[in-house]
């Protein structure tokens, strides 16, 4: 049986999956990369590696497509790692120190996001604990939401060493990725049926995003990040607004059919 596997799903990551999968090849006895029908190498890059590839749909759900990766893998841990994560020496050796026979049945890794050529300290964003270390049958994803972690069955146990991530090569990216977040965020909004209503507005308008801020900003000492830290806690708090418009959008044209 394979030992450690590694579980990943794309859509059009050529710009990262090659120095993802470049972190794990030498260590891990097993990729398996499930495609969300990419129109660029991805597939051509990931099988370079020698990748256990299946090309499927790409559902607006992106979630749905990482557990069938997690499905798909034969070894006894799966480390689940999305195309724009490296993993470090570091974090490489400490993983492997902790895969043996213990009652453990999964990791916490922290987490560091790089965002405008630094990365963030503060602000929320470290360690950013993500369960993505787990045995084969323990862990899963409820796919519901974009930002949910995985469910792990048993005793759970942290490490210490970082996975790095690289989301954003620049702000066109990120912006990029604030509008397609919102989009998803604004449909969530539509599945609870959420109701338009002056204390709705003016929550949505300006106490969360306000609360937010200050949380970011001010609590977890988002401002020692320089500019880059104002950047991100304001972007995360204009997340509320932007999501509750494009909601009311979808609504007024939905009274118009």
């Amino acid at each position: 049986m394979n030992r450690i596997s590694l579980a990943i799903a794309t859509f059009n990551e050529e710009e990262n999956i090659g120095k993802c999968l470049e972190s794990v090849a030498d260590w891990v006895d097993e990729i398996v990369v499930v495609d969300g029908s990419s129109t660029d190498r991805t597939v051509e890059i990931s099988n370079k590696y020698k990748a256990k590839v299946k090309v499927v749909d790409n559902p607006p759900n992106f979630h749905l497509n990482k557990q069938k990766a997690i499905d798909f893998c034969s070894g006894e841990w799966i480390l689940q790692l999305d195309a724009d994560e490296v993993v470090s020496e570091e974090l490489k050796n400490e993983i492997l120190s902790v895969i043996n026979p213990q009652p453990i049945n999964g990791y916490w890794i922290p987490r560091q996001n790089y965002f405008l050529g630094k990365f963030l300290s503060k602000g929320g964003q470290y360690p950013d604990y993500t369960l993505r270390l787990y045995r084969r049958g323990k862990g899963k994803l409820p796919c519901k939401s974009v930002h949910e972690q995985a469910q792990v069955e048993g005793e759970v146990g942290y490490l210490k060493n970082p996975l790095l991530h690289y989301p954003y090569p620049d702000f066109t990216h990120y912006l990029e990725h604030f509008n397609r977040y919102t989009d998803i965020f604004a449909e969530e909004l539509r599945v609870q049926n959420l109701k338009i209503s002056i204390i709705q507005t003016l929550n949505y308008l300006l106490f969360k995003p306000a609360f937010w801020f200050l949380k970011t900003y001010f609590r977890h000492k988002g401002f020692m990040d320089g500019f880059a830290g104002f950047l991100f806690s304001f972007f995360s708090a204009l997340r509320f607004p932007v999501a509750y418009f494009k909601y009311g959008k979808k609504l007024i044209r939905k009274s118009k059919l």
